[in-house]
């Protein structure tokens, strides 16, 4: 994530920042500028065009502080979701900014990377929508179905969240990396099957069209393979050739968002993967050393290991894959 500065009083910002703490300026993101841009008492925007944007209007239900083009209007990442909490579900509505904040976190890192993303309304059969549910009164399952990325909004419960990890052995899990690993199944739909680089895509990945619920059964009864360390980043990763792709994915924008952001603060020199060669430079020499640093200043304060993961060959020949599909958009 860059940073941010008060347009002002050049005080720094933080990305969810409604308001700069040292001028009292009423601010809102600009997706069309990536940046944190002052709003005037009623909440609006003009830019450089003339047009005249305002803050969206769930600013108060889930902190969204991006800019909307009309007046009592939702942002283009609010757009997003389909269905939400109903407002008379209590916990449902304390748990939803989370997730909406993770979202608008994704939609940057896109953003970013340059992947057009068309909402359903845009393009009802190969655009995006989200179901941010509530498990308080019905079982969810999180996961991707034709452009439908379904998130279970207990996971912004910390306690719940480790529990689950702990039942799975995952080393690591967030509601920003779920979002990340369920779009990655949606860029798969889009930009993958049905194009020229399945053929390249199923050489390391696997056949997708094998029988996903067979794989499952396999994975929950007999675990994963003996050797998917060697083969995999992660045992999810091993189940199902699209849960490979979806999970390497998240990890392309794990690591990229994270070099950026210490490019910001200092940390690094590089900051894109376009200053190096491949994606696989990319990794090995500047995310794995940045990475180790990273896992010794958490082990420093006494936490876990930010980034618990080993990146074999094979898994660096995947990430290489999956980053080489943005250059394509």
């Amino acid at each position: 994530m860059k940073s941010f500065r008060c347009r002002v009083c050049g005080n720094p910002l933080f990305f969810e920042n409604s308001v700069c703490l040292s001028c009292g300026t009423g601010l809102g993101y600009s997706r069309e500028e990536a940046e944190i841009v002052p709003v005037d008492a009623r909440g609006r925007y003009i830019d450089a065009a003339g047009l005249v944007w305002h803050v969206c209007r769930n600013l108060n239900l889930s902190g969204c502080t991006w800019l909307s083009r009309f007046e009592g209007g939702q942002c283009s990442a609010c757009e997003l979701t389909r269905v939400r909490p109903n407002d008379a579900d209590a916990r449902g509505l304390s748990q939803y900014p989370v997730a909406e904040r993770a979202k608008r976190w994704l939609l940057v890192d896109l953003d970013r990377l340059g992947i057009p993303i068309a909402s359903k309304a845009e393009d009802p059969d190969r655009g995006l929508c989200f179901d941010l549910l509530s498990s308080v009164a019905e079982n969810v399952t999180i996961g991707h179905a034709d452009g439908v990325i379904t998130i279970d909004l207990a996971e912004s419960d910390d306690a719940h969240r480790v529990r689950v990890q702990g039942q799975l052995g995952e080393p690591y899990r967030t509601m920003l990396g779920h979002f990340r690993h369920e779009v990655g199944h949606y860029v798969e739909w889009v930009f993958v099957e049905g194009t020229d680089r399945i053929a390249e895509a199923r050489a390391l990945f696997g056949d997708e069209t094998a029988d996903y619920q067979a794989e499952i059964d396999r994975h929950y009864s007999e675990g994963p393979p003996s050797d998917w360390p060697e083969r995999y980043i992660s045992t999810y990763a091993s189940m199902h050739p699209y849960e490979d792709f979806a999970e390497t994915w998240a990890h392309v924008l794990h690591i990229t968002d994270t070099i950026e952001t210490a490019s910001t603060f200092g940390l690094t020199s590089v900051s894109s993967p376009s200053e190096v060669p491949r994606f696989r430079e990319f990794v090995t020499e500047v995310w794995m050393p940045l990475a180790v640093a990273l896992n010794m200043v958490n082990r420093s304060m006494g936490k876990n290991d930010l980034y618990p993961f080993a990146l074999p060959d094979p898994v660096l020949d995947k990430l290489d894959f999956v980053a080489s599909l943005l250059s394509t958009r």
